[in-house]
């Protein structure tokens, strides 16, 4: 069993990482999904095991990979910011792109909504945001051989 927490678009607000400390120590993998990279930097200096940083469409300074895709417990897990998958206005061309990378988990950012779904057999999460404005959330995720569980959860 490996658990994963999985931040996006903080924008530079550093303040919930204190929050999430205990979380984010106790997870076998972290995924920050760019927006803004520097931040995700901070994460992995902190948590350098198996912490993976995601540019973002507001990453000037990209400190992070575009794409990656991770291997966990038998789930081939596909992580990106989203913005170059349109997924703002449609999921489809991302779980395409997963799909193509025999991925069955795509992890993306960019919209700042939480979102938990399944489009042409892969499970796509989104965490939301962490940034300063509106609900603030990150997601949740245990998988254990090879099933996928998984949670939005919001700061309070």
């Amino acid at each position: 069993m490996k658990t994963i927490a999985v931040l996006s678009d903080t924008h530079g607000n550093r303040e919930p990482f204190e929050k999430l400390s205990r979380v984010l120590s106790e997870c076998d993998y972290i995924f920050h999904l760019g927006d803004t990279s520097s931040d995700g930097s901070i994460l992995k200096k902190k948590y350098p095991k198996n912490t993976y940083i995601l540019n973002g469409n507001c990453d000037t300074f990209s400190l992070g990979e575009n794409e990656v895709c991770v291997q966990v417990e038998g789930v081939k897990i596909f992580a990106c910011h989203g913005d170059r998958y349109s997924v703002k206005f449609r999921t489809d061309v991302l779980a395409y792109r997963a799909r193509e990378l025999g991925c069955s988990l795509a992890l993306f950012g960019h919209t700042h909504e939480p979102a938990e779904l399944t489009e042409g057999g892969v499970t796509l999460i989104n965490p939301g945001t962490l940034t300063r404005y509106g609900r603030q959330t990150y997601a949740y995720i245990v998988i254990n051989g090879g099933k996928i569980v998984s949670k939005i959860v919001e700061l309070t």
